[in-house]
Protein backbone atom coordinates (compact mmCIF):
# COMPACT_ATOMS: atom_id res chain seq x y z
CA UNK A 1 0.00 0.00 0.00
CA UNK A 2 1.87 3.25 -0.97
CA UNK A 3 1.37 6.60 0.78
CA UNK A 4 1.95 9.92 -0.29
CA UNK A 5 4.53 11.93 1.63
CA UNK A 6 5.07 15.22 2.47
CA UNK A 7 8.65 17.91 1.66
CA UNK A 8 10.04 20.71 1.89
CA UNK A 9 11.79 21.95 -0.88
CA UNK A 10 14.61 23.72 -0.26
CA UNK A 11 16.89 25.22 -3.28
CA UNK A 12 19.87 22.69 -2.32
CA UNK A 13 17.04 19.92 -2.05
CA UNK A 14 16.05 20.53 -5.86
CA UNK A 15 19.55 20.97 -6.67
CA UNK A 16 20.29 17.21 -5.11
CA UNK A 17 17.52 16.09 -7.15
CA UNK A 18 18.15 17.73 -10.48
CA UNK A 19 21.87 16.03 -9.53
CA UNK A 20 20.17 12.86 -9.32
CA UNK A 21 18.88 12.87 -12.63
CA UNK A 22 22.21 13.53 -14.54
CA UNK A 23 23.41 11.26 -12.39
CA UNK A 24 21.28 8.63 -13.67
CA UNK A 25 21.44 9.30 -16.95
CA UNK A 26 25.33 8.59 -16.75
CA UNK A 27 26.80 11.88 -16.48
CA UNK A 28 29.95 11.78 -14.96
CA UNK A 29 28.38 9.70 -12.04
CA UNK A 30 31.56 7.99 -11.01
CA UNK A 31 33.31 11.62 -10.48
CA UNK A 32 30.15 12.87 -8.48
CA UNK A 33 30.14 9.59 -5.91
CA UNK A 34 30.80 11.98 -2.60
CA UNK A 35 27.82 13.72 -3.63
CA UNK A 36 26.10 11.19 -3.97
CA UNK A 37 27.12 10.20 -0.82
CA UNK A 38 26.03 13.50 0.69
CA UNK A 39 22.47 13.18 -0.65
CA UNK A 40 22.33 10.02 0.82
CA UNK A 41 22.94 11.56 4.10
CA UNK A 42 20.37 14.20 3.23
CA UNK A 43 17.28 12.05 2.20
CA UNK A 44 15.87 12.55 5.83
CA UNK A 45 16.35 16.11 6.10
CA UNK A 46 12.93 16.97 3.21
CA UNK A 47 11.68 13.18 3.13
CA UNK A 48 9.08 12.84 6.07
CA UNK A 49 6.19 10.04 6.14
CA UNK A 50 2.24 11.59 6.46
CA UNK A 51 0.47 12.22 9.76
CA UNK A 52 -0.70 9.97 11.82
CA UNK A 53 -4.67 10.25 12.27
CA UNK A 54 -5.71 11.53 15.46
CA UNK A 55 -6.89 8.56 18.38
CA UNK A 56 -8.47 10.78 20.88
CA UNK A 57 -6.95 9.66 24.40
CA UNK A 58 -8.91 8.00 26.96
CA UNK A 59 -8.53 8.90 30.32
CA UNK A 60 -7.24 6.02 32.69
CA UNK A 61 -6.94 7.94 36.20
CA UNK A 62 -7.08 11.19 37.45
CA UNK A 63 -3.62 12.27 36.39
CA UNK A 64 -3.32 9.28 33.73
CA UNK A 65 -4.33 9.22 30.21
CA UNK A 66 -3.20 7.01 26.99
CA UNK A 67 -3.64 7.06 23.50
CA UNK A 68 -4.89 2.96 22.90
CA UNK A 69 -2.76 1.09 20.08
CA UNK A 70 -5.16 -1.78 19.03
CA UNK A 71 -3.11 -3.27 16.71
CA UNK A 72 0.33 -4.99 18.47
CA UNK A 73 2.23 -5.38 15.18
CA UNK A 74 3.34 -2.09 12.91
CA UNK A 75 2.08 -2.33 9.24
CA UNK A 76 1.69 0.46 6.24
CA UNK A 77 -2.08 0.96 7.08
CA UNK A 78 -1.77 1.77 11.12
CA UNK A 79 1.45 3.38 10.33
CA UNK A 80 3.08 1.78 12.97
CA UNK A 81 1.24 2.89 15.68
CA UNK A 82 1.48 -0.56 17.37
CA UNK A 83 1.87 0.63 21.22
CA UNK A 84 0.19 2.92 23.56
CA UNK A 85 1.27 6.16 24.40
CA UNK A 86 0.53 7.43 27.96
CA UNK A 87 0.85 10.47 29.92
CA UNK A 88 1.26 12.11 32.89
CA UNK A 89 -1.12 15.45 33.97
CA UNK A 90 0.53 17.04 36.43
CA UNK A 91 0.41 20.22 37.72
CA UNK A 92 3.89 21.38 36.91
CA UNK A 93 3.43 19.79 33.51
CA UNK A 94 2.98 16.53 30.91
CA UNK A 95 5.50 13.16 32.00
CA UNK A 96 5.40 11.03 28.88
CA UNK A 97 5.68 7.32 29.56
CA UNK A 98 6.39 5.86 26.27
CA UNK A 99 6.44 8.38 23.00
CA UNK A 100 5.44 6.18 20.35
CA UNK A 101 6.77 4.25 17.13
CA UNK A 102 7.59 7.20 15.38
CA UNK A 103 7.99 10.72 14.37
CA UNK A 104 4.50 10.83 13.18
CA UNK A 105 3.21 9.43 16.15
CA UNK A 106 4.80 11.46 19.04
CA UNK A 107 3.43 14.53 16.75
CA UNK A 108 -0.31 12.81 16.84
CA UNK A 109 0.21 13.10 20.63
CA UNK A 110 1.13 15.90 20.99
CA UNK A 111 -2.08 17.20 19.85
CA UNK A 112 -3.42 15.14 21.48
CA UNK A 113 -2.09 15.91 24.46
CA UNK A 114 -3.03 19.56 24.19
CA UNK A 115 -6.42 19.27 23.90
CA UNK A 116 -6.43 17.84 27.32
CA UNK A 117 -4.13 20.37 28.70
CA UNK A 118 -2.15 23.39 28.02
CA UNK A 119 0.56 22.46 30.22
CA UNK A 120 3.78 21.74 28.30
CA UNK A 121 5.27 18.60 28.43
CA UNK A 122 8.41 18.62 30.87
CA UNK A 123 9.53 14.79 31.13
CA UNK A 124 9.44 11.46 28.98
CA UNK A 125 9.94 8.44 30.31
CA UNK A 126 11.16 5.26 27.91
CA UNK A 127 10.43 1.99 29.27
CA UNK A 128 13.10 -0.24 27.67
CA UNK A 129 14.71 -0.10 24.00
CA UNK A 130 12.64 -1.98 21.70
CA UNK A 131 11.36 0.95 18.90
CA UNK A 132 8.01 1.16 19.12
CA UNK A 133 8.47 2.41 22.82
CA UNK A 134 11.03 5.70 22.34
CA UNK A 135 11.36 6.59 18.35
CA UNK A 136 8.55 8.91 19.26
CA UNK A 137 11.22 10.79 21.25
CA UNK A 138 12.07 12.92 18.41
CA UNK A 139 8.85 14.60 18.17
CA UNK A 140 9.24 15.79 21.91
CA UNK A 141 12.21 17.08 21.30
CA UNK A 142 11.33 19.01 18.16
CA UNK A 143 8.57 20.28 20.04
CA UNK A 144 9.99 20.85 23.01
CA UNK A 145 13.55 21.38 22.99
CA UNK A 146 16.60 19.71 23.10
CA UNK A 147 16.75 20.16 27.18
CA UNK A 148 13.66 18.14 27.55
CA UNK A 149 15.02 15.48 29.95
CA UNK A 150 14.15 12.07 28.66
CA UNK A 151 14.59 9.10 31.03
CA UNK A 152 15.46 5.91 31.03
CA UNK A 153 17.86 2.69 32.58
CA UNK A 154 21.42 2.88 31.32
CA UNK A 155 21.49 -0.32 29.10
CA UNK A 156 18.62 0.95 27.39
CA UNK A 157 20.40 4.43 26.44
CA UNK A 158 23.67 2.56 25.90
CA UNK A 159 21.49 0.73 23.21
CA UNK A 160 19.92 3.06 21.70
CA UNK A 161 22.94 5.13 21.14
CA UNK A 162 24.54 1.69 19.67
CA UNK A 163 23.62 -0.43 16.36
CA UNK A 164 20.27 -1.08 17.39
CA UNK A 165 18.77 2.23 17.90
CA UNK A 166 18.93 3.20 14.51
CA UNK A 167 18.27 -0.51 13.25
CA UNK A 168 14.79 0.07 15.22
CA UNK A 169 14.69 3.39 12.82
CA UNK A 170 15.04 1.61 9.62
CA UNK A 171 13.13 -1.28 10.54
CA UNK A 172 9.93 0.91 10.92
CA UNK A 173 10.38 2.45 8.00
CA UNK A 174 10.55 -0.86 6.31
CA UNK A 175 7.28 -2.33 8.09
CA UNK A 176 5.50 0.76 7.54
CA UNK A 177 5.94 1.16 4.24
CA UNK A 178 8.24 4.18 4.35
CA UNK A 179 5.82 5.99 6.43
CA UNK A 180 7.76 6.58 9.56
CA UNK A 181 10.52 8.33 7.15
CA UNK A 182 11.80 11.48 8.58
CA UNK A 183 12.02 10.06 12.40
CA UNK A 184 15.36 10.22 13.97
CA UNK A 185 16.86 8.09 16.58
CA UNK A 186 16.46 10.19 19.82
CA UNK A 187 18.19 8.36 22.60
CA UNK A 188 17.14 9.10 26.12
CA UNK A 189 19.59 11.56 28.41
CA UNK A 190 19.28 10.77 31.71
CA UNK A 191 20.06 7.17 33.15
CA UNK A 192 17.50 6.42 35.97
CA UNK A 193 17.64 3.90 38.38
CA UNK A 194 15.41 1.46 40.44
CA UNK A 195 13.64 2.71 43.08
CA UNK A 196 14.23 6.47 42.58
CA UNK A 197 11.51 8.62 42.75
CA UNK A 198 10.61 12.05 41.12
CA UNK A 199 7.74 14.79 42.04
CA UNK A 200 6.17 16.44 39.40
CA UNK A 201 4.03 18.74 41.11
CA UNK A 202 1.07 16.65 42.73
CA UNK A 203 2.49 14.04 41.91
CA UNK A 204 4.66 11.15 42.67
CA UNK A 205 6.39 8.80 40.59
CA UNK A 206 8.66 5.89 41.62
CA UNK A 207 10.70 3.72 39.23
CA UNK A 208 10.85 0.07 39.09
CA UNK A 209 13.63 -2.39 37.54
CA UNK A 210 13.82 -6.25 39.16
CA UNK A 211 16.04 -7.70 36.31
CA UNK A 212 15.56 -9.26 32.76
CA UNK A 213 11.43 -9.85 32.34
CA UNK A 214 10.99 -8.82 28.44
CA UNK A 215 14.22 -7.23 28.13
CA UNK A 216 17.30 -6.41 31.20
CA UNK A 217 16.17 -2.86 30.61
CA UNK A 218 12.40 -3.05 31.87
CA UNK A 219 11.77 0.01 33.42
CA UNK A 220 8.19 0.11 35.45
CA UNK A 221 7.18 3.68 36.40
CA UNK A 222 4.44 4.09 39.39
CA UNK A 223 2.19 6.92 39.59
CA UNK A 224 2.02 6.91 43.27
CA UNK A 225 -1.15 9.01 43.56
CA UNK A 226 -3.53 6.95 41.15
CA UNK A 227 -2.12 3.37 42.02
CA UNK A 228 -1.19 2.85 38.47
CA UNK A 229 1.93 1.37 37.15
CA UNK A 230 3.66 1.89 33.23
CA UNK A 231 4.96 -1.90 33.24
CA UNK A 232 6.16 -1.54 29.34
CA UNK A 233 6.06 -4.52 27.76
CA UNK A 234 6.73 -6.87 30.50
CA UNK A 235 2.93 -8.15 30.29
CA UNK A 236 0.76 -7.60 27.19
CA UNK A 237 -3.52 -7.72 26.83
CA UNK A 238 -4.02 -8.09 23.15
CA UNK A 239 -0.64 -9.38 21.79
CA UNK A 240 1.66 -12.51 22.33
CA UNK A 241 5.07 -10.88 23.88
CA UNK A 242 8.55 -10.75 22.39
CA UNK A 243 10.56 -12.98 24.69
CA UNK A 244 13.96 -12.91 22.40
CA UNK A 245 15.56 -10.32 24.63
CA UNK A 246 13.91 -11.96 27.83
CA UNK A 247 12.98 -14.54 30.15
CA UNK A 248 10.62 -16.76 31.37
CA UNK A 249 11.62 -17.25 34.84
CA UNK A 250 13.01 -13.53 35.46
CA UNK A 251 8.99 -12.84 34.19
CA UNK A 252 7.90 -14.72 37.11
CA UNK A 253 10.20 -13.08 39.62
CA UNK A 254 9.59 -9.60 38.25
CA UNK A 255 6.22 -9.73 38.74
CA UNK A 256 6.67 -11.13 42.44
CA UNK A 257 8.50 -8.42 43.07
CA UNK A 258 6.54 -5.44 41.89
CA UNK A 259 3.76 -6.86 43.16
CA UNK A 260 5.07 -7.03 46.36
CA UNK A 261 6.56 -3.30 46.37
CA UNK A 262 3.79 -1.45 44.84
CA UNK A 263 0.89 -3.16 45.91
CA UNK A 264 -2.09 -3.21 44.25
CA UNK A 265 -2.38 -1.51 40.90
CA UNK A 266 -3.82 -0.82 37.76
CA UNK A 267 -1.35 -2.25 35.23
CA UNK A 268 -0.77 0.04 32.58
CA UNK A 269 0.91 -2.31 29.15
CA UNK A 270 2.35 -1.04 26.42
CA UNK A 271 0.19 -2.96 23.97
CA UNK A 272 -3.36 -2.86 25.31
CA UNK A 273 -6.13 -1.92 27.81
CA UNK A 274 -5.02 -1.82 31.56
CA UNK A 275 -6.15 -4.04 34.34
CA UNK A 276 -5.54 -4.78 37.85
CA UNK A 277 -5.03 -8.42 36.87
CA UNK A 278 -2.71 -7.97 33.68
CA UNK A 279 0.24 -9.44 35.89
CA UNK A 280 -1.81 -12.60 37.04
CA UNK A 281 -3.55 -13.11 33.87
CA UNK A 282 -0.65 -12.69 31.51
CA UNK A 283 1.69 -14.50 33.57
CA UNK A 284 -0.56 -17.38 34.04
CA UNK A 285 -0.33 -17.70 29.88
CA UNK A 286 3.43 -17.56 30.69
CA UNK A 287 3.43 -20.46 32.65
CA UNK A 288 1.29 -22.20 30.49
CA UNK A 289 4.29 -22.07 27.56
CA UNK A 290 7.10 -22.51 30.24
CA UNK A 291 5.60 -25.29 32.70
CA UNK A 292 5.18 -27.61 29.99
CA UNK A 293 8.70 -27.30 28.63
CA UNK A 294 10.64 -27.41 32.13
CA UNK A 295 8.46 -30.86 32.36
CA UNK A 296 9.30 -31.93 28.96
CA UNK A 297 13.34 -30.97 29.47
CA UNK A 298 13.45 -32.87 32.65
CA UNK A 299 11.26 -35.94 31.25
CA UNK A 300 13.61 -36.20 28.11
CA UNK A 301 11.30 -35.43 25.82
CA UNK A 302 12.08 -33.56 22.94
CA UNK A 303 11.17 -29.84 21.70
CA UNK A 304 8.48 -31.21 19.54
CA UNK A 305 7.34 -32.86 22.30
CA UNK A 306 7.28 -29.65 24.58
CA UNK A 307 5.31 -27.45 21.80
CA UNK A 308 2.45 -30.33 21.32
CA UNK A 309 2.22 -30.01 25.41
CA UNK A 310 2.52 -26.33 25.39
CA UNK A 311 -0.72 -25.80 22.54
CA UNK A 312 -2.78 -28.48 25.08
CA UNK A 313 -2.25 -26.75 28.24
CA UNK A 314 -5.46 -25.12 28.94
CA UNK A 315 -3.77 -21.95 30.29
CA UNK A 316 -2.75 -21.50 26.56
CA UNK A 317 -5.62 -22.66 25.01
CA UNK A 318 -7.49 -19.90 26.92
CA UNK A 319 -5.68 -17.32 24.74
CA UNK A 320 -4.56 -18.10 21.55
CA UNK A 321 -7.50 -17.11 19.96
CA UNK A 322 -7.47 -13.51 21.17
CA UNK A 323 -4.07 -12.77 21.06
CA UNK A 324 -2.35 -10.88 18.24
CA UNK A 325 0.50 -12.85 16.60
CA UNK A 326 -0.17 -16.11 18.34
CA UNK A 327 0.02 -18.19 15.62
CA UNK A 328 3.30 -16.86 13.90
CA UNK A 329 4.84 -16.71 17.26
CA UNK A 330 4.45 -19.76 19.66
CA UNK A 331 6.68 -21.61 18.13
CA UNK A 332 9.18 -19.37 18.21
CA UNK A 333 8.15 -18.78 21.91
CA UNK A 334 8.06 -22.35 22.60
CA UNK A 335 11.27 -22.92 21.43
CA UNK A 336 13.15 -19.85 23.38
CA UNK A 337 11.26 -21.51 26.67
CA UNK A 338 12.60 -24.67 25.74
CA UNK A 339 16.06 -23.72 25.75
CA UNK A 340 15.77 -21.56 29.01
CA UNK A 341 14.11 -24.84 31.00
CA UNK A 342 17.41 -26.79 29.50
CA UNK A 343 19.83 -24.34 30.89
CA UNK A 344 17.19 -24.10 34.56
CA UNK A 345 17.16 -28.28 34.62
CA UNK A 346 20.58 -28.66 34.33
Amino acid sequence: MAHAFTTTRSPAALKRRSFLGAAALGMGAVGMWPELQTFAADVQDFLVGPPVKDIPPQQVSKHVWMIYAPDGFPTPENRGMMSNVSFVVTSAGVVILDSGSSLQIGQMAIRMIKKVTPLPVIAVFNSHFHGDHWLGNHAFVEEYGTQLPIYALAKTIETIKGIEGNTWRLLMERWTNQSSAGTKSVAPTHVVTHGQKFKFGDVDLVLHHYGRAHTDADLCVEVVQDKVTSIGDIAMTNRIANIDDGSYMGTFKYYQAIKAAAGAQLWLPGHGQPAKDLLDSYGQFMAGIWEPCLQAVKDGKSEAEAKALVLKDPRVQKRAKDMQGFDSNIGKYTSLAYLEAEKEAF
